[in-house]
């Protein structure tokens, strides 16, 4: 044997691993951004934080999500499905309210009129898919409901006329609100104390189950009928989303699928947090300006009417559709 050979040889045989078949390698658990519309601790951020947790629980070693903060800490809340979608963040928790400005048809998650399980069997969240799609937006689910808005008033209101108030609002009702006559000034849930406290506006709209605490002392009256559905979302960057294993997207979606089913309005989970809510404000001083028979039919009206117009000149192409699958009455 010649010498160059019995050297090739030898080194051969003395790392044998290097011919063998190699194992294969484990994947790595996959890391999202994500990021809440609310700021984190307060309570309309909390549903979302629960669903990280419970994908990070159920997803170790596979998927898992880094939740990096919440608006406004993050900045504006109008922004962040806007710079998720462009790839700053690859996985949020918002109300439609908040992703309106990137996807116009976003509004009708509020207004709908039928369970989301009716949603997702009559095709109505498939259409809804396709447009946030073809906004870099993939639409997870609906992860809770903080029931339905309500007005906060420092005074009471005997009548649905808001003629002379000055009212914080958000996109949600501020069309409403000004249809019955008040002022609006669109300001953060952060504002909202200071606001109330220092006499720059009369009251303020927002959710019944997301109803902050901080606000007993400046709130004094809730209107009621509460009307359109304050829901929040689980959104992501659709090419981060298309990027996951089959593995990860089964995690992230059992987990909202989940949620969704249990926030539904008339289920027993939504219900028993309604009625603690309602002690809880009363138990406060929060008490009632109720407007029944002509007077809340005028009221429920006028808030219906409102966002459907509204929506329907935003969406004149696929507005109609929206409306067709997502209400029970035209």
């Amino acid at each position: 044997m010649s010498p160059i050979r019995s050297a090739v040889l030898s080194l051969v045989l003395s790392v044998p691993l290097l011919s063998a078949p190699l194992a294969p390698a484990m994947a790595e658990e996959v890391v999202l951004r994500g990021v809440s519309c609310f700021g984190i601790g307060s309570p309309p951020s909390a549903s979302f934080e629960a669903v990280v947790a419970e994908i990070n629980a159920r997803g170790k070693g596979v998927v898992r999500i880094d939740l990096l903060g919440g608006a406004p800490a993050i900045g504006s809340p109008f922004q962040v499905v806007e710079r998720m979608a462009l790839g700053a963040y690859d996985i949020a928790g918002c109300p439609e309210a908040f992703f309106g400005n990137v996807v116009p048809e976003g509004p009708v998650l509020r207004l709908q009129e039928r369970s989301f399980a009716e949603l997702r069997q009559n095709g109505a969240i498939d259409y809804i898919q396709s447009l946030m799609n073809a906004k870099g937006i993939y639409y997870v689910g609906r992860h809770s409901t903080d029931g339905q808005f309500h007005l906060y008033l420092s005074k009471p209101i005997d009548k649905p006329d808001l003629t002379g108030l000055n009212l914080r609002v958000s996109p949600a009702y501020s069309a409403f609100f000004e249809k019955m006559g008040a002022a609006g000034l669109r300001a953060s849930m952060a504002e909202v104390y200071t606001l109330m406290e220092n006499g720059s506006v009369d009251g303020y709209g927002f959710s019944f189950l997301g109803f902050s605490p901080s606000w007993y002392p400046v709130t004094k009256y809730r209107v009621d009928p509460g009307f359109y559905d304050a829901s929040i979302h689980t959104v992501m960057n659709l090419a981060r989303r298309q990027s996951l294993s089959d593995e990860a997207k089964a995690v992230i979606d059992a987990v909202v699928l989940e949620a969704e089913a249990k926030v539904e309005l008339s289920g027993p989970y939504v219900k028993a947090a309604t009625e603690k809510m309602l002690a809880d404000q009363a138990a406060n001083g929060i008490q009632t300006s109720t407007f029944e028979g002509a007077d809340a039919e005028t009221w429920l009206n006028a808030a219906k009417a409102t966002a459907w117009e509204e929506f329907l000149l935003a969406n004149p192409e696929t507005g109609p559709k929206l409306r067709e699958l997502f209400t029970v009455s035209q």
